[in-house]
């Protein structure tokens, strides 16, 4: 995929199977995508927060998911894993799906 809204459309889709499997709360696009800065090999950036803890395997499996879906590489990170820096950063430019 090579637009946000495509992105946010296909995750959109998704999202409540997403919900029901992996626990996923709240997903949002941020990095390149979400500024319109991509290039062709640009991965997806995706925050992610969840119902409840997920194992690392599980966690893999989504970041696996995801790039399949969207047809790119997803790099999958969830809010306590942002350093504090760049934390408020990647929280002021987040656009979550809906």
């Amino acid at each position: 995929m090579d637009k946000q809204l495509d992105i946010q459309k296909t995750l959109s889709q998704h999202l409540d199977e997403l919900k029901t499997t992996y626990g996923v709360e709240r997903l949002g696009l941020f990095g390149s995508f979400s500024r319109g800065e991509q290039t062709p090999s640009s991965d997806i950036d995706l925050l992610v927060e969840f119902t409840h803890p997920v194992g690392f395997f599980q966690f893999l499996r989504l970041e696996r998911e995801l790039s399949t879906l969207l047809g790119r590489r997803v790099d999958l990170v969830t809010r306590k894993a942002l350093k504090p820096h760049i934390g408020q950063r990647i929280l002021a430019e987040v656009k979550y799906v809906q």
